[in-house]
């Protein structure tokens, strides 16, 4: 199994751990595996507090490569934004626990959490425009956490970014000391959602994400559709992917 599920003593948090060492690339099993772990933590009326983490020295290289070639993308694709709706709709507060790379596919679905910690030594970032393509889900959910500009400055620009810099833009809530995520977490929720009834936070949260469910709700579906049936039938789309399969340079033809 690519996921692990944990509760702590009192069912107070549960932890979602992405469980491949090599990466935890995102692949529709793993994407299937966090919907159905969603869907059976929306009836635990306790919870406070979900995690996603990761094992292994890096949150996740992204989503799956090979699984964006054609007769494959067209089902991976609206599978992961239904993962991101599934994210949004859970009626308990999320943080994304990252660690290491937490690049592409991987930094989205931490967009989708309330809440985003990280070691200082992590590294986030968008690097799909170098594979001719571009990040759907982040295009909605970034401008939401951090504005139009920096977020168009991500897309565009692919750069991986340090947490520290995401905290300046207000998208990290800690950086923590290499190995003290977790620790940071424990504090933060003792003196915070620990003390607060989970039914009002239940209500909190969801009124919270409105502005981003609604974005969700309004753009993905358009930004999906731009992605599947106008960028991957282009030779640069399919081109750029070959390219990282083959472990070459892509030669673009803009078009």
């Amino acid at each position: 199994m690519p996921l692990d599920i944990a509760f702590n003593q009192d069912n107070t948090r549960a932890a979602l751990r992405l469980s491949d060492a090599n990466g935890n690339i995102i692949t529709a099993e793993l994407i299937a595996a966090l919907r159905a772990a969603i869907e059976d933590l929306s009836t635990e009326r306790h919870l406070r507090l979900v995690t996603l983490e990761a094992v292994g020295s890096d949150f996740s290289f992204g989503a799956s490569v090979p699984e964006h070639a054609p007769g494959q993308i067209e089902t991976v694709l609206p599978a992961l934004h239904a993962l991101i709706v599934d994210l949004l709709a859970l009626s308990a507060p999320t943080a994304a626990l990252v660690q290491g790379r937490c690049l592409g596919g991987g930094f989205e679905l931490a967009l989708a959490c309330d809440f985003l910690f990280a070691a200082e030594t992590a590294e986030l970032g968008l690097p799909e425009i170098a594979l001719g393509v571009f990040p759907p889900a982040a295009s909605v959910l970034l401008p939401q956490r951090i504005g139009v500009s920096r977020s168009t400055s991500a897309i565009l620009g692919g750069q991986t970014v340090s947490a520290a810099e995401w905290r300046r833009q207000g998208l990290v809530e800690i950086v923590a000391t290499h190995g003290r995520v977790q620790q940071a977490v424990d504090e933060w929720f003792a003196r915070t959602l620990a003390r607060w009834s989970a039914e009002a936070l239940r209500h909190a949260v969801r009124v919270a994400r409105a502005p981003i469910v609604a974005a969700v709700r309004d753009q993905l579906p358009e930004v999906e559709r731009i992605y599947l049936q106008e960028l991957m039938p282009s030779h640069d789309a399919r081109e750029g992917i070959q390219a990282f399969l083959d472990k070459r340079q892509p030669a673009w033809r803009d078009e």
